[in-house]
């Protein structure tokens, strides 16, 4: 048994209008990185409303540098983070700059910035526990993993680039993978 790490439970203001679901449902983490600079940018994001339900775009949980868990999303309900795959899905959030402000520039699609080790730690933390909130919970994959639609660069509509990248190249999957009992989903 693993003991829960610290989390400070930070609701958005729609929550209560994302649908809930069982926790048997749950059954796939999906690993994100914000592609913002910080925090306090990330939250603003989450709490955007952009569909008729009054809801916005968001992971359940946010890990920011210095290892500090929050939870926007409560894991029974559906967030949305990740196309198609929301209602069997958790979404963590790894804040990192990834993009950041050129996403779709196509001179500037490196993800340059290193995962902080707090960062890691606290994520292993929490993934090594959410299987004992969530028993279904078997596979990880990353947001670049699911969705690999390319679309025209912003800079350059004759070229293609990844609409998604993240976690990116600087995330250390084999250091994750071995820490916690998960499976990477295969493709």
């Amino acid at each position: 048994m693993h003991a829960m790490p610290a989390v400070h439970l930070e609701p958005l203001p729609y929550e209560p209008l994302l649908p809930l679901r069982e926790p048997e449902a749950i059954d796939l983490v999906v690993i994100h990185c914000t592609e913002l600079p910080d925090l306090a940018m990330a939250r603003e994001y989450g709490e955007r409303v952009l569909y008729d339900s009054g809801t916005g775009n968001s992971g359940h949980y946010y890990i920011d540098r210095d290892g500090s868990i929050h939870q926007y999303v409560a894991p029974e309900r559906s967030a949305h983070h990740v196309r198609g795959i929301n209602p069997r899905a958790l979404g963590i959030e790894l804040i990192n700059t990834g993009r950041y402000p050129h996403w779709l520039d196509s001179r500037h699609q490196a993800m340059d910035e290193l995962y902080a080790q707090a960062q890691i730690q606290a994520l292993v933390a929490l993934l090594r526990w959410l299987p004992q909130r969530l028993p279904a919970l078997r596979w990880i994959a990353g947001h670049e993993d699911l969705d690999t639609e390319q679309v025209p660069a912003s800079d350059d509509p004759a070229l293609k680039v990844p609409r998604k990248r993240d976690p990116g190249p600087r995330f250390p999957w084999d250091e994750v993978l071995a820490a916690i009992p998960l499976q990477r989903l295969s493709e």
